[in-house]
């Protein structure tokens, strides 16, 4: 029989040409055994592990030595503290994200505002605004099918009510007017680009939630021209955008009557969210 150690050990190994190898061996122990650190550390050296909860974290450390993301082997993201369900449907959502909700919570302390969070994914824009800032309205949208029932599941699981749309862009979100705010991280990434990304995003991750079309703009366009007949006068608009995006996205914005436009660094100092006024 193996002990905590032992498959530790023998995962980091494994694991050892990844960046975050022994982190992924270590979670993935206790993800595989269903114990804490606390446990782990308790038995880290005597505790059995059971046949099956051996095979369960070798077969876990083959698939992340394969290049597959640890999130989508668990089923497990968290975001700004909020536990999710992820898998290959959707995108792992990302800490940089986290500062498009921050500055949303920040400037909008108000709970009676209506919200639309365009291209939802997993959901965890919508639900952490719902979850975390109490907005008592709040709408997520996205074309994948599929995406929509894994954010539905989220927010069932986390306490909030959103309400989903399948919609590509505004397409079938012609009745929701008024709103306060849209929120959306769309996909920007160029084209050229979404080949050359890491493996395990390359690979693994949705392309059509990555993929920007040619310039990295494409939904930008479509936001900036379609968000006004959504929002009511003095609503919010709040993006998040690539590092070398902001100047473009600003001017796509002025060109459609948003003012007041600010943009926002993430903590490595780039240009991460912009956001606007109608």
């Amino acid at each position: 029989m193996s002990s905590y150690f032992d498959l530790y050990d023998e995962g980091r190994i494994a694991l050892f040409s990844l960046q975050e190898g022994e982190n992924d061996a270590r979670l993935l122990l206790l993800w595989a055994c269903e114990i804490d650190m606390t446990q782990l550390l308790a038995g880290y050296t005597v505790s059995s592990v059971p046949d099956e909860k051996v095979r369960r974290y070798r077969d876990a450390i083959q698939l992340r030595k394969s290049g597959v993301p640890l999130q989508y082997i668990t089923h497990e993201s968290n975001f700004c503290g909020l536990n999710l369900y992820v898998d290959e449907n959707v995108l792992i959502p990302r800490f940089d994200t986290e500062i498009l909700v921050e500055k949303i919570l920040t400037d909008n302390k108000e709970k009676d505002v209506s919200v639309l969070d365009l291209c939802t994914g997993s959901g965890c824009i919508a639900i952490a605004l719902a979850k975390i800032g109490g907005y008592r309205h709040v709408y997520g949208s996205d074309i994948s099918r599929n995406a929509l029932e894994i954010a539905d599941a989220n927010a069932s699981s986390n306490g909030v009510e959103i309400v989903f749309f399948e919609s590509d862009m505004f397409s079938e979100l012609k009745g929701l007017k008024d709103l306060d705010i849209i929120v959306s991280n769309p996909p920007y990434i160029r084209t050229e680009v979404c080949g050359k990304l890491m493996t395990e995003v390359r690979d693994h991750e949705p392309r059509m939630a990555l993929d920007g079309d040619e310039d990295g703009l494409k939904f930008y366009r479509i936001i900036a021209a379609e968000a006004g007949k959504h929002l009511k006068r003095g609503g919010k608009l709040y993006l998040e955008i690539g590092y070398d995006q902001a100047e473009e996205v600003c001017d796509l914005l002025k060109n459609n009557s948003f003012n007041q436009i600010e943009v926002i660094r993430d903590l490595s100092g780039l240009d991460r969210v912009v956001c606007s006024t109608i």
